[in-house]
């Protein structure tokens, strides 16, 4: 059945039975697809997260099946319950809904980037109040998601929370819009400023010199992970957030899989040793989930083809995004930041 989305936004390739009688507990009875019958246009905007898959990942720079992840994040579903135990509360009591998939050209990666931007729009415009993870995908797809934010709402200041072991601010001109190069992209469109930019996680010998040189010449905001540790996760993340509060209207927030050490994220094309552990990048999410200014958020760079049998990298971007709404879910029980 196709939406009142279609044709900017595909129905998802499948879809779970939802009980019709009796308690909801776990999470593929919970997300409901925007295809079922109740979900029309003004039903909709009562809508607290709504899910947009972005399968693209030929903009990759690395070899990647990190298209596959949005069909791979759907069946984990039935792996979670909606309750979360450490933080006491059942996401259950959110209205969620999978919007589906954004279609991808075959060949042509910048027809991709201007389907994205236009749903992404489309589900600022529709879903206004609600929560927008985007389900990627490698990273180029964060800009394009921003820029259908910033359409959307063009007098609103828009920040970034990155947390990703790379800058992704190479040369567009080397690069075109890959996955190195979404935040350049943002910067070099007048979409976002580049003060407004906060990475968290850059470690070790994965950037080369001229980026960071780029980043301290535009006043790109970065925190190694070897500092971020000694502050603190919960303390770093908070001195981002609150700085880009004081200073924008809306805050997104990126999650590249990458940041993950590669003992705990096999899947990720680019992952890499000494990078952080699945506990620090979760309550690093929760953090920004609770926090008010926290509109939209993106998991990016997980391919399910690299990974192991038992999928732990996709159980774990599945938790992230969980994580996510546990925070959202705070927010609105009025334990925000």
């Amino acid at each position: 059945m196709k939406s009142f989305l279609f044709p900017k936004i595909n129905p998802p390739s499948f879809t779970w039975l939802r009980p019709e009688e009796g308690e909801v507990l776990r999470v593929h009875e919970w997300i409901r697809p925007v295809t079922s019958a109740e979900a029309e246009p003004e039903t909709c905007k009562v809508a607290d997260v709504v899910i947009l898959g972005v399968p693209l990942s030929r903009s990759s720079i690395s070899a990647s099946g990190a298209s596959e992840f949005p069909d791979a994040f759907r069946r984990a579903w039935k792996g979670f319950a909606t309750y979360n135990l450490d933080e006491e509360v059942d996401l259950s009591e959110l209205v969620a809904y999978d919007t589906g998939d954004v279609p991808m050209h075959v060949t042509d990666i910048l027809k991709c980037h201007d389907n994205i931007v236009e749903a992404s729009a489309l589900l600022h415009h529709h879903f206004s109040d609600a929560k927008i993870c985007a389900i990627g995908g490698d990273h180029s797809i964060t800009a394009m998601m921003v820029k259908g934010m910033k359409q959307e709402n063009p007098a609103e200041k828009i920040g970034i929370l990155q947390f990703d072991t790379h800058f992704d601010l190479r040369d567009m001109s080397d690069n075109g819009p890959s996955n190195g190069t979404p935040m350049r992209n943002l910067i070099e469109s007048g979409t976002v400023e580049a003060t407004n930019m906060y990475n968290i996680g850059l470690h070790g010998f994965f950037n080369s010199k001229d980026l960071k040189k780029y980043a301290d010449e535009k006043g790109v905001n970065y925190f190694t992970l070897r500092e971020t540790r000694k502050k603190g996760i919960e303390v770093t993340v908070l001195h981002c957030l609150e700085e880009l509060s004081a200073k924008v209207d809306t805050i997104y927030l990126t999650v590249d899989m990458d940041v993950l050490d590669i003992a705990y994220a096999p899947g990720v094309p680019a992952s890499t040793p000494g990078g952080m552990t699945s506990a620090e990048l979760l309550e690093a999410v929760l953090i920004a989930g609770r926090y008010n200014k926290v509109k939209a958020m993106d998991i990016v760079c997980l391919d399910p083809l690299k990974d192991t049998l038992a999928q732990p990298t996709v159980k774990l971007g599945t938790h992230i995004f969980l994580t996510f709404v546990s925070g959202v879910m705070l927010r609105k029980l009025g334990g925000s930041l």
